[in-house]
């Protein structure tokens, strides 16, 4: 159920997806047979300037607080500056914790 949606001005390669995946399995300490990773392509304005630039949101049914989400700002920001150049600076992230109850899969919710 983590979910890592990234919207950024370059195509994420699958292989990165991958990556990005076991990125936040590992940094939320859930499965990653729950992790989900959605990224489009998009034209962003960052620091009224154009140029490269991500978003990213991180949800999830638990497992969010500050250590976490501060490691994972940072593994998400070395992915995608080392694999797509895109300066760390013009990557935000935002986090986003829902209760189980609110998370639909497999015909049911969570909780």
């Amino acid at each position: 159920m983590p979910m890592l949606s990234l919207k950024c001005t370059k195509t994420i390669p699958e292989a990165l997806r991958k990556e990005l995946s076991a990125a936040v399995a590992e940094g939320i300490g859930k499965p990653e047979q729950y992790v989900m990773v959605v990224a489009e392509e998009a034209g962003m304005t960052m620091s009224g300037e154009p140029g490269d630039a991500a978003y990213g949101e991180v949800r999830s049914i638990g497992g969010l607080e500050r250590t976490v989400n501060r490691e994972l700002t940072k593994r998400i920001c070395s992915l995608l500056s080392d694999r797509l150049g895109i300066p760390s600076d013009r990557i935000y992230i935002t986090f986003t914790s829902f209760p189980a109850d609110h998370w639909g899969w497999n015909k049911s919710t969570f909780g």
